[in-house]
């Protein structure tokens, strides 16, 4: 039973895996060209030319087509919460499930209500009110975008909460704290400018595919030249957002850090690494060879002091005194002792013995000296006590390693792209560069491979934690046959897989067909 357990694990993981990576493939390009869209119909109104009236209604087609699938992809990922992974629900529901409430009644239906306005108000509502409508389903889909990352955002860095000894659970203490921490906050920017940087990259390069064949040159030249400036300023920003990722990942995940960095043995003044070849065992305490590195910079980078200590792989498992860090093996002994005392809690309980009873719910009181210790030094460490042996909190660092390299390398080309498009584009001089054309014709591919990637390095990142070291991925899954889950898991691969494939052939056919004559 114990084996199968084990197996229903890791089908659960497999298959949330999958339905995220399905659904992240739309939800990029809805968030970003819904605010492109926006901005093209602003012109329109502003201008009152029939031009920007026909690019809109073209690109806000493939905007449709996208957002329509992806919705479905959606909404299988959160019953997923409550068929696969009951044990986590029932943990943490009272806080995890209050952004994606509000996701649902208030971001949710507000983009549903005026994207009908804004497909079908052509011709029926006045230009201001259809625009109104335009600016609000974009607003509705970033806002949905925002709860729910509030939502990922708790779980790479629990907030606002506190435990429930009567209900063995975790609790909303501070909506605020929950809503906006510093890592919720961080990470909506981040996700949706490199969003909004993806959607800038489909616009070039369908346009630049429009060039090649020289069609619709003007609607192309226009669109280049908004989709470019859009694009290159939230690249930038997305740029800085993850510059401050890091600083928060290095104090709030630091194995995620040293995974990410192939980092075996900290170090001040730690270099960051450009490239190199990550080995599976350390060699004379390096995980990196032939490397090229940048002296200081993680350090600079992750505590803005280029002599900062960065803490290594092996001093985060094996502990390091020196520098206040506590073994994996001493976490995991706390943990146990935290799970141990919950367990006497409930035999009191049963029992009926009243006196034990409230010596140990004491010990859960944060407002008592006795309490904060025990919450600090033992409640704190308690998903450590479900781990096996302590080798189990680093993550796979070669997939880490590299899936880090792609998102920074193709952000960094993607700015010089758009830069040089925006410019070309300006100077009239674009139609004769048809290799760089062909160059933002598969960045589109290119910007989705990066933004995956982004979620690889963010997700994988924090294994084996489904809260962080509040609840490791094993506890969390629901107890239920692991070929339930192995079924449904190919039922979804298939049926996504179908998704997939119908929505890049309409969006083909659309793009071939191009702009409705007016």
């Amino acid at each position: 039973m114990f084996s199968d357990y084990i197996s229903t694990v890791d089908w659960s993981r497999a298959q949330f895996a999958m339905t995220a990576i399905y659904h992240w493939l739309f939800v990029p390009l809805t968030l970003g060209l819904s605010v492109l869209v926006a901005i093209m119909e602003t012109a329109y109104v502003r201008t009152g030319d029939a031009f920007w009236r026909r690019t809109t209604k073209f690109w806000m087609r493939l905007f449709g087509i996208n957002f329509a699938i992806g919705v479905a992809t959606g909404i299988i990922l959160e019953f997923e919460f409550g068929t696969n992974w009951s044990n986590y629900s029932h943990f943490v529901g009272d806080i995890f499930g209050a952004p994606l409430a509000i996701e649902g009644i208030m971001a949710f239906f507000m983009e549903s209500t005026f994207i009908a306005v804004m497909f079908f108000g052509w011709g029926k509502v006045s230009r201001k009110a259809h625009l109104a409508a335009t600016w609000l389903t974009a607003a509705g889909a970033n806002l949905s975008a925002w709860w729910i990352l509030v939502a990922n955002a708790w779980m790479q860095h629990p907030a606002g909460c506190s435990f429930n000894l009567e209900t063995v659970r975790n609790e909303m203490t501070s909506f605020t704290e929950v809503a906006f921490s510093p890592v919720a906050v961080n990470k909506f920017c981040h996700t949706a400018t490199s969003s909004f940087t993806l959607a800038a990259l489909f616009v070039v390069g369908v346009s630049a595919w429009y060039l090649l064949r020289r069609r619709e040159e003007p609607m192309a030249r226009r669109s280049i030249a908004v989709a470019s400036a859009f694009g290159l300023v939230a690249a930038l920003f997305t740029a800085s957002t993850g510059d401050r990722s890091g600083a928060i990942v290095a104090r709030v995940q630091p194995m995620k850090l040293a995974a990410m960095e192939a980092l075996y043995v900290g170090e001040e003044g730690a270099p960051l690494t450009v490239l190199g070849i990550p080995r599976a065992q350390p060699v004379n305490g390096e995980l990196v060879r032939y490397k090229i590195d940048i002296p200081k910079m993680l350090s600079l980078m992750s505590f803005r002091d280029p002599d900062a200590y960065v803490p290594g792989i092996r001093d985060l498992v094996a502990g390091n005194p020196e520098r206040g860090i506590p073994s994996v093996a001493e976490k995991m002994e706390r943990g146990r002792a935290a799970i141990d005392t919950l367990a006497a809690y409930r035999t009191a309980r049963d029992a009926g013995d009243r006196a034990a009873e409230e010596r140990i719910a004491a010990l859960f009181d944060a407002s008592t000296p006795q309490g904060a210790e025990f919450l600090d030094r033992n409640f704190s460490c308690l998903g450590y006590g479900y781990l096996e042996r302590p080798e189990q909190v680093v993550p796979n660092v070669p997939l880490l390693f590299w899936s880090f390299r792609t998102m920074v390398g193709a952000g960094t080309l993607f700015i010089l792209i758009l830069a040089a498009m925006w410019w070309f584009n300006r100077r009239g001089t674009l139609t004769e560069k048809r290799w760089f054309l062909w160059t933002a014709v598969w960045c589109i591919p290119l910007a989705y491979l990066a933004s995956q990637a982004g979620w690889v390095v963010a997700e994988v990142g924090r294994q084996p934690w489904a809260i962080q070291d509040l609840m490791p991925v094993g506890v969390a899954a629901s107890k239920m046959p692991s070929g339930s889950v192995a079924t449904t898991f190919f039922l979804f691969l298939a049926l996504f897989t179908a998704l997939l494939v119908a929505e890049v052939s309409i969006m083909l056919r659309q793009i071939k067909i191009g702009p409705e004559k007016e």
